[in-house]
């Protein structure tokens, strides 16, 4: 069963435009209580292991372990929802405690969850 947290393979095309495309590692996000049930889409983020200028801020680093075998960086910026369907190897590893804080807060800056939570900015 897959769990919040864990990384697995993953199908994302056929893509459009600047969206994430290929079979790459996602990082899965839906809650645990909602991936019991067998749900889908599962709400997940695309991994790529190029950093481009300008995303150092948003994007988090991801190490090498277990069957993830180098480097990524997560892209909030194109967290979706994928069919169970699109879904193959894994887990290949699991974000420990700080890196799954880092993705919350980055998607926070990416649905602009921060302004809500403080309100002085």
């Amino acid at each position: 069963m897959m769990r919040r947290g864990e990384i697995w393979l993953a199908r994302l095309n056929p893509n459009v435009g600047a969206e994430a495309g290929k079979v790459r590692p996602v990082v899965v996000m839906l809650d645990d209580d909602l991936l019991a049930t067998g749900m889908s889409p599962v709400v997940c983020i695309p991994l790529t292991s190029k950093l481009f200028r300008g995303m150092e801020g948003l994007r988090i680093a991801i190490t090498p372990r277990d069957k993830l075998l180098k480097p990524c960086f997560v892209m909030p910026e194109q967290t979706r929802a994928l069919d169970l369907n699109r879904f193959g190897d894994g887990p290949l590893a699991s974000l420990t405690a700080q890196e799954m804080i880092e993705v919350e807060r980055s998607l926070m800056g990416v649905f602009g969850l921060f302004h809500q939570l403080n309100p002085s900015h």
